[in-house]
C-alpha cells in the first residue's frame, strides 16, 4: 500500500469515527435535563443624592460625611454634593 492510501484511509476512518460518536452523544443528550437557578444579583442599586440616578453600589463613587455614607454616579455630583452640604453649614 502506497503512503497516500494509508493518509486516505486513516482519514476516512477518523470522519467515520467522528460521526459516531457524535450520534451516539446525540442519543444521550436527549434525556431531560435539570436546570440549575440563576445566581441571585449580589450588588445592589443605590440612589445617587444629586441626580436621583440609580447606580449599581459596587462601581458608585463613596462619601462618607457626618457618619453617613453617600453614593455617587459621578465624581461631578460629588463635588455638587458637597458644594452644596457645605453652602448649607
Amino acid at each position: 500500500m502506497t503512503p497516500l492510501k494509508l493518509v486516505v484511509l486513516a482519514i476516512l476512518f477518523y470522519v467515520g469515527y467522528r460521526l459516531l460518536v457524535g450520534a451516539v452523544r446525540n442519543k444521550f443528550a436527549n434525556k431531560p435535563s435539570v436546570e440549575k437557578p440563576s445566581p441571585q444579583v449580589s450588588d445592589l442599586l443605590v440612589e445617587d443624592p444629586v441626580c436621583h440616578t440609580l447606580v449599581p453600589q459596587g462601581q458608585a463613587i463613596r462619601l462618607q460625611h457626618e457618619n453617613q455614607i453617600y453614593y455617587f454616579c459621578s465624581e461631578a455630583c460629588c463635588s455638587q454634593f458637597i458644594k452644596e452640604k457645605g453652602e448649607k453649614n
